[in-house]
């Protein structure tokens, strides 16, 4: 009889008959195959991810650790490039303003930063400097100029921080770089090397004009330098070029009265002239003090 379909004993492996010595039959069983182990695919091999998965082309994943760290030692190369060419830029500026600081100490300068800058910017037509050895100008005239434009300055280094941190909040409440907080020393670099535009750009080069200076020069040749070449009107600087430009007088003959209206003017000499300081509240305030102090 053949096994149906359904027959359990179709599904078993023949078995092979073997007679036995006494006529019997024994079935022997066949022998089992051995189970087919599946193949695996690359991406199934032990150590490798799934196809599709992050690392299946074969590079590992960065963790979010290692992404800080690239970042973090980027950021330090790029200021550490930063602070690099900051250093650059100082030395170039150290090298080109120097030599002129060291020409100033010894000599008299035909032409400063500010009558170019009026000259070529404004077209104004520029008075010669009439140069007096600091000696020959009046110890009150320059007494009168250090009081109410740098009262410290016989004992500072060429800048005063808490000056320079007051004017720096005024201007941030206002909203403009409108007062500077300069010595007279750093008043003299901007005079020689560079122009009266105010930003903070500039003032931080006056800085360093400024220590420059207080390094080079004695304090006797910066206030010689500034007693001749500060601005003291529109194309008129130095206190003797003001004097003989407003009273064609040599600064020598000049009264108390007309010194102190001059000194009195060095903080707005372009607005304003020896007589009209009058219409401007700050001005009348600086010449009482001056009269009172010095009359």
């Amino acid at each position: 009889m053949k096994a149906t379909q359904d027959d359990p004993v179709a599904e078993r492996p023949a078995s092979r008959a073997r007679g036995g010595a006494d006529g019997s039959v024994t079935e022997t069983p066949a022998p089992k195959r051995a189970a087919r182990t599946p193949r695996k695919t690359p991406a199934e091999s032990p150590g490798e991810a799934p196809s599709g998965s992050p690392g299946a082309t074969g590079t590992p994943p960065v963790s979010v650790d290692t992404a800080q760290a690239r970042i973090l030692a980027f950021a330090k190369k790029a200021a550490l490039a930063l602070v690099l060419f900051g250093a650059w830029l100082h030395l170039l500026f150290f090298v080109v303003t120097m030599p002129l600081v060291l020409f100033c100490k010894y000599f008299d300068p035909p032409v400063t930063g500010i009558m170019l800058y009026r000259s070529v910017v404004w077209h104004w037509k520029n008075e010669p400097i009439r140069f007096v050895p600091l000696e020959k100008i009046p110890f009150r005239f320059r007494s009168m100029a250090v009081r109410v434009e740098d009262g410290s300055f016989m004992t500072h280094r060429g800048i005063l921080l808490p000056a320079l941190k007051n004017a720096w909040r005024l201007n941030r409440d206002i909203g403009t770089p409108m007062y500077g907080g300069s010595t007279i020393t750093m008043q003299t670099a901007r005079t020689l090397f560079l122009n009266p535009e105010k930003s903070y750009v500039r003032k931080y080069l006056e800085i360093l004009v400024a220590l420059e200076m207080e390094w080079v020069m004695g304090k006797d040749r910066i206030l010689e330098l500034y007693m001749n070449y500060a601005e003291w009107g529109k194309g008129v600087y130095g206190m003797p070029g003001a004097a003989w430009h407003y009273w064609k007088a040599n600064i020598g003959g000049l009264s108390t009265d007309r010194a102190v209206r001059l000194v009195t003017l060095l903080s707005s000499p372009i607005k304003y002239t020896p007589d009209t300081i009058s219409k401007s509240a700050i001005l009348k305030q600086r010449y009482a003090y001056l009269v009172k102090r010095f009359e």
